[in-house]
């Protein structure tokens, strides 16, 4: 223990000696770590976000969609090739389906808000069946949502989220208020409480207005929608997306040996698909600083190869001295395992800063370090440190004593 010890001392004692270059060789390592570290920690905050947004989508519910979710361009340009979704299936599901207690339907468009003079982009515009209330079981924070009456009539009417209601009405009471959407004007009924959640915090920055209203600005009212079902207990979810899928064959007029011409969508299927993606994506951005990493190990190589050459004469005296091959090599070796380790560490302790101070305030949805992100972090600067390390380290160990003694 006390070889190992010594043999430490003199790595460390070898490496303050140059620390200006120490410290150069250790930035490509620290950039990479942390980019390692933040990149999945920022990841797998934004899975677990997600995953908290699905549970607030409500078990029970699900929905017909003309696309569902698929990554395959082929696959979407052949599902273009089906029939649209109307609201007009609403009854015919309705009554085909005992086990279904709510069906409505959505719209989805997205335009411009204005409010005296301030304006907000790119806003989600949705229109809704009156009984989505139930159906996504939403909070409202004050005023009300939409009414059947709304929709027959097809009332310019608005119920807004969390994020407009900031935007326009911080220090305003929204009721009543006329927000223009578009070109049009709407009446304020009622606010979105604010939602927790990557996919549900998007429901912050939404305008809610009657299908119809919807369908007579934006669409005709033949145009697509997203019929979204709530079926009677959790139990019977199974069986009600039987029901639907039966009546809307029928009504689709699909033959037995016909595909669905429909995607019946669950929160566990949407997300197997976010977990499919954030998958492929951690692998895509942590494949990009491993790069780094590889090339902070080869810059500790040649600077290693640099000190065994400026250090030739001072290994040929070790060697005459007594020093064996194992002791030399252990020492390079060391060194460049130190190196890689300050790295790592420095890396770790900036990827938790840059996450928990720029990240988290811009996205809103970073998470503390998982092991996960700690232990590749460190592990992959270990490995690295070891791995370009071993060429110096042998070069070291082999050097003749007599030959490196007159090393000039």
């Amino acid at each position: 223990m006390s070889k190992f010890f010594g043999i430490l001392k003199e790595s460390l004692t070898a490496l303050w000696a140059n620390r200006l270059r120490s410290f150069l060789t250790v930035l490509g390592m620290v950039m990479g770590v942390t980019s390692v570290i933040a990149i999945v920690s920022t990841v797998e905050g934004m899975q677990m976000n997600m995953e908290d947004s699905i549970s607030n989508l409500g078990p029970r519910t699900f929905m017909i969609t003309r696309f569902g979710f698929t990554m395959s361009m082929s696959e979407y340009l052949e599902r273009l090739k089906r029939k649209k979704l109307t609201r007009g299936l609403i009854p015919i599901i309705e009554n085909g389906c005992p086990d279904c207690d709510e069906v409505g339907a959505e719209g989805y468009s997205s335009d411009h808000l204005k409010y005296g003079a301030q304006r907000l982009n790119w806003v989600e515009i949705q229109g809704s069946t009156s009984n989505m209330f139930e159906i996504r079981d939403l909070d409202v924070m004050m005023g009300r949502y939409l009414t059947s009456e709304d929709d027959e009539r097809r009332k310019n009417v608005a119920f807004i989220g969390y994020e407009v209601y900031e935007k326009f009405f911080e220090f305003d009471d929204p009721i009543g208020k006329t927000l223009k959407v578009g070109k049009h004007n709407f009446t304020v009924i009622g606010v979105a409480n604010k939602m927790d959640g990557a996919l549900t915090s998007g429901f912050d920055k939404i305008v809610i207005i009657p299908l119809s209203t919807h369908q007579k600005i934006y669409q005709q009212p033949g145009n697509p929608v997203n019929i979204v079902v709530k079926s009677e207990t959790l139990a019977k979810r199974e069986i009600a997306m039987d029901q639907v899928r039966v009546v809307l064959r029928s009504a689709r007029r699909l033959d037995f040996e016909e595909k669905d011409d429909f995607e019946i969508v669950t929160p566990d299927g949407l997300l197997s698909f976010i977990n499919d993606i954030t998958r492929g994506f951690r692998v895509l951005m942590v494949s990009l600083p491993l790069l780094s990493i590889v090339i902070g190990g080869i810059v500790i190589m040649n600077i290693m190869l640099i000190s065994v050459t400026e250090r030739t004469r001072e290994i040929g005296i070790r060697k005459s001295i007594g020093a064996c091959n194992k002791n030399i090599m252990s020492q390079f070796l060391y060194e460049s395992l130190i190196l890689s380790l300050i790295g790592g560490l420095l890396g770790i302790v900036f990827g938790v800063s840059l996450g928990q101070t720029i990240l988290s305030s811009l996205m809103d949805i970073y998470q503390t370090p998982t092991m996960l992100g700690v232990i590749l972090g460190f592990g992959i600067s270990t490995g690295v440190g070891l791995f370009f390390g071993i060429f110096p380290a042998m070069k070291a160990a082999k050097l003749n004593p007599i030959k490196a003694l007159s090393y000039e």
